[in-house]
């Protein structure tokens, strides 16, 4: 079944031709093993066992098994793919600061979903949160790919405007005058979080912020002080953190030390770091602080009682960006800039402000 499988992964997109079987188990049919033998064997139509093959997205995932194992043990393939098609001249480069961070698996997912429908490859780089790799990631992505989707922390402007020259760009969660791109969120998700916490009764709250580096926590700050400011709310900002659950011990003495009744991480990475060590101090989340983060990314439910944060639309981000940088290669040359509006995601680590 696993052989099967694999072959339909490799020969996506290409006709379903009969081979000779040249091994037939008992009780199948003997010479060239056809995509009706299949569909007779699962049950299913043969429409479906070519959607299970070309398109397994758009199939039950229980048909897929089924399919998948009756090809298996009819002993039916696919013809390998012919050379051809997809060549650099058809790819999308996309750049991301950390793919061990599950907020940029999402944004991998919307690009490749949304540059598959087009007929397009995704190719990776990963500056892994450093500047230097970032820099040179860039450079060779914007001299080999038709267009480039960049999550670009570090490089300057004039950089960047200077790659957007050669090649189409589009940034992602970075705004800069005369290049196109998407943001995950706007500052209305910022506000939406301190007017939650505000209506719980907090009125003394810490932001552990992000890289200084980083446009969205530049974003992020100055929409949470105006509408703490506009509540009367008390935001003391710490930091900068790096965006990682290892950054939560360091990030939590010094929120802590300020005696806040709510805590907001940059992420969800950092957020779930900071609630993990004061839960392992002892610290009742939310009975004596509340915690919250940004983003809404995997295993943010799963920690503790779950915790609350800005529910950022990146995988759908990733979508309108491929989508951006797809028009550009088109010969679109208007500049979009799009901040996608992100919802909040309320769960057990926010609770009513401790008294006294």
């Amino acid at each position: 079944m696993n052989a099967a499988r694999n072959n339909a992964m490799r020969n996506d997109a290409v006709p379903n031709h009969a081979v000779p079987n040249h091994a037939a188990p008992s009780g199948v049919p003997e010479g060239r093993v056809r995509l009706e033998d299949v569909a007779r064997a699962a049950g299913v139509a043969p429409s479906t066992v070519s959607r299970a093959f070309t398109r397994p997205d758009r199939v039950n995932f229980q048909t897929v098994e089924r399919v998948m194992e009756a090809a298996g043990q009819l002993g039916y393939r696919r013809e390998p793919p012919r050379p051809a098609a997809v060549t650099a001249s058809r790819t999308v480069n996309l750049l991301v600061q950390d793919l061990a961070n599950p907020f940029f698996a999402d944004l991998l997912k919307g690009a490749v979903n949304q540059a598959r429908s087009s007929g397009y490859l995704v190719t990776l780089g990963d500056a892994e949160e450093s500047a230097t790799m970032e820099r040179t990631l860039l450079e060779r992505l914007t001299g080999e790919a038709n267009g480039v989707v960049a999550a670009a922390r570090w490089t300057s402007d004039t950089e960047l405007r200077e790659m957007a020259r050669r090649r189409p760009l589009v940034l992602f969660n970075r705004e800069v005058a005369g290049i196109s791109s998407v943001v995950a969120g706007d500052a209305d998700s910022s506000r939406h979080l301190i007017e939650h916490l505000h209506a719980l009764g907090h009125r003394r709250i810490v932001y552990c912020a992000g890289p200084r580096s980083a446009w969205s926590n530049a974003l992020r700050q100055k929409a949470q002080d105006e509408a703490a400011q506009a509540l009367g709310i008390e935001l003391i900002t710490v930091g900068p953190f790096k965006p990682l659950i290892g950054q939560g011990p360091a990030a939590a003495a010094l929120a802590w030390a300020r005696k806040p009744t709510a805590i907001i991480g940059y992420n969800d990475q950092l957020a779930v770091g900071i609630l993990r060590h004061l839960l392992s101090l002892g610290v009742d989340v939310p009975g004596r602080v509340s915690v919250a983060g940004y983003d809404n990314t995997y295993g943010s439910e799963f920690v503790h009682t779950g915790l609350t944060c800005v529910d950022a639309p990146v995988e759908q981000s990733g979508r309108a960006a491929v989508d951006l940088v797809l028009a550009q290669m088109a010969g679109e040359g208007t500049v979009r800039q799009l901040r996608l509006a992100s919802g909040l995601q309320v769960r057990g680590s926010t609770g009513p402000a401790r008294s006294g």
